[in-house]
C-alpha cells in the first residue's frame, strides 16, 4: 500500500493558476529573456491575480541541528503553499530537479514547479513535482 496522499485541493488550484500565469508570460514576454526578468513577470501577474508571492525567499538551512550561515533562496513562494524556480536555459538539467526536490524537502511543501522560459512552447519547459 502508498503513503501517497492527493494534494489538497486548495493547493491544486494555486498550481493551476501558476501555470495559467506562466503561459500568459511566456505568451507575452516569448523565450531568450533573463531569469529575473520571467521573475519580476510571472510575481506581477500572480498578484494580479490576487495571490500572495513571495520573491527571492530565504531557505533555512539546519545541519545536525546547528543553523547554517549558507542560505538558499526560492524564486517563488505562491500563498505560502507553493514552490516555483524558473530557469531560461537551453535545457533542464538534473541538477534543476534535485534542486527543487531539495527545496520541497527544506520547506516541508509538497508541491513546485520547476519552469524553462527559454522554449518555443511552455509547456515543454514545465515540471511539475509532487512530494
Amino acid at each position: 500500500m502508498s503513503d501517497f496522499k492527493p494534494i489538497d485541493i486548495k493547493i491544486e488550484l494555486i498550481g493551476k493558476q501558476v501555470v495559467d500565469a506562466a503561459i500568459v508570460v511566456h505568451k507575452e514576454m516569448g523565450p531568450g529573456l533573463l531569469e529575473s526578468v520571467y521573475e519580476e513577470c510571472l510575481e506581477y501577474e500572480l498578484s494580479k491575480r490576487g495571490l500572495k508571492v513571495e520573491r527571492q525567499l530565504e531557505v533555512p538551512l539546519v545541519y545536525q541541528g546547528k543553523n547554517l550561515d549558507s542560505k538558499l533562496r526560492l524564486d517563488l513562494l505562491i500563498e505560502n503553499e507553493v514552490i516555483v524556480e524558473l530557469k531560461s536555459v537551453d535545457q533542464i538539467l538534473d541538477i534543476h530537479k534535485a534542486q527543487v526536490l531539495t527545496y520541497l524537502k527544506l520547506m516541508n511543501k509538497r508541491l513546485a514547479f520547476l519552469i524553462n522560459f527559454n522554449v518555443p512552447l511552455l509547456k515543454n519547459g514545465l515540471k511539475r513535482f509532487v512530494l
